[in-house]
């Protein structure tokens, strides 16, 4: 009898190779409704099946027929659970088999929604159903519906949890290197490179430059700078101050460029008179 898993990806050959879940349970439940004394149901206990031992993979054929009533599906589904609850071992391997369409169908719903291993889901959607069906209420309707829900929900909070993970971005690391990086360009000077160029230009002197990188930039006390130097700690001071608070003049631009003439010592620049 066909068991409705044709659409299976085909059992992997080699040597170690391991098949998915679903298709192991495929083959187990393959082998236990093989040969001359397949595991079977008395269809004489359900009111509706034929009186005489009914293969599980023929009586899973007749309960999925649209023709079946739910009373018959139900009564069917009722045994094959009791007997999966008193014996364990094949007859659970049977109500899994029985089942296997319908688990097919929940793993390729949520396939569909996941980047999950096709293996962790189809485990996950097992494991629901047969942990439902040892606790399933047998005196209530449609139990193969209640049991395929159990196995959705099992096998959906597994991928609600895979959603929610958050997961590392691989480019994280080297968007933030990038951010944190010091920018630099053509038009975005160090501050070395400004004294270095006031220096150049004529602005400030050697000493003034040295005084102000010494100070500002490495953090060195004035006297520690004036000892070094043999320089009075006023004297350095007073050139600190000169130098940083006087008002701002632009550094040229070209190695060509002068600054303003300085008025020459002793020479009084006096307004003209209004007449």
């Amino acid at each position: 009898m066909p068991d409705g898993m044709s659409s299976l990806p085909p059992r992997p050959a080699g040597r170690g190779a391991s098949a998915l879940p679903l298709a192991t349970l495929r083959d187990c439940f393959g082998l236990l409704v093989a040969g001359p004394a397949p595991l079977a149901l008395d269809g004489s206990l359900v009111p509706g099946l034929p009186e005489r031992l009914v293969a599980l993979d023929e009586l899973r054929d007749r309960l999925l027929a649209g023709s079946c009533p739910q009373a018959v599906r139900d009564a069917a589904w009722a045994v094959v659970i009791r007997r999966s609850r008193r014996y364990g071992g094949a007859w659970t391997v049977g109500a899994a088999g029985m089942a296997l369409p319908a688990l097919r169908a929940v793993c390729a719903r949520l396939g569909g929604h996941s980047d999950l291993d096709p293996a962790d889901v189809q485990a996950e959607v097992l494991t629901g159903f047969l942990e439902a069906a040892a606790t399933v209420r047998l005196d209530l309707p449609r139990i193969a519906v209640r049991l395929r829900w159990a196995a959705y929900r099992s096998g959906l909070a597994l991928t609600v949890q895979q959603r929610e993970t958050p997961h590392p971005d691989p480019d994280l690391f080297q968007t933030v290197a990038a951010a944190e990086a010091p920018q630099s360009g053509p038009g975005q000077a160090g501050p070395e490179q400004v004294l270095a160029s006031a220096v150049a230009a004529g602005v400030l002197t050697d000493t003034e430059a040295d005084l102000i990188a010494a100070t500002r930039l490495d953090d060195m006390p004035i006297s520690a700078w004036a000892a070094r130097h043999t320089t009075a700690p006023r004297q350095a001071s007073r050139s600190n101050a000169s130098s940083t608070t006087s008002p701002a003049r632009p550094v040229p631009a070209g190695p060509r460029a002068r600054l303003p003439a300085r008025p020459r010592a002793g020479h009084i620049h006096r307004p003209a008179r209004r007449r």
